[in-house]
């Protein structure tokens, strides 16, 4: 049965980015977008990989422009833009499908884990991945990464 480590991505530099260099880390994944009314969760998200990455915590964005064309800039501008305005230090991928015929296949996996609800309507749905690799829980765009549940569902894939 695969976990969240099997998968792989591409960073905006253009290298080979496996999701198993994480191996035993808790994790949270947020497909992100640099145009969305969302975007200023990038500052919350930012925040808890600060405060959290000493513990293991890795946080992972994953731009998108599924949704509204949100994310229309290459790799260079959306680093650009993140490391900018947003002093993003956390790693980024490069823009991949979160939905439609050539979704990812992490996303594939997380609907598949978390059922039709926890597929992604919207950018800055965040999920958020156990030591074990498995899909622990799930938010949607609405939910900011300060919120009081989102923060007691990431201290509890961190164990603290």
């Amino acid at each position: 049965m695969p976990t969240a480590f099997d998968f792989s991505f591409i960073d905006l530099q253009g290298r080979p980015f496996p999701l198993g260099q994480f191996s035993g880390r808790p994790m949270v994944v947020v497909n992100t977008a640099s145009k969305c009314g969302f975007t200023p969760q990038y500052a919350g998200l930012e925040a808890l990989w600060r405060s959290r990455r000493d513990h293991g915590l890795v946080v992972l964005g994953v731009p998108c422009n599924d949704f509204g064309g949100q994310e229309p800039g290459d790799a260079s501008t959306i680093a650009a833009f993140c490391d900018r305005t947003y002093g993003v230090d956390f790693p980024l991928t490069a823009k991949v499908h979160v939905r439609g015929p050539e979704t990812h296949p992490l996303f594939q996996w997380l609907a598949q884990e978390g059922g039709y609800f926890s597929r992604p309507r919207w950018n800055f749905y965040k999920y958020l991945i156990g030591r074990d690799g498995c899909l622990h829980d799930w938010f949607g765009s609405i939910t900011p990464p300060g919120a009081g549940r989102f923060v007691k569902a990431v201290e509890k894939i961190v164990g603290g």
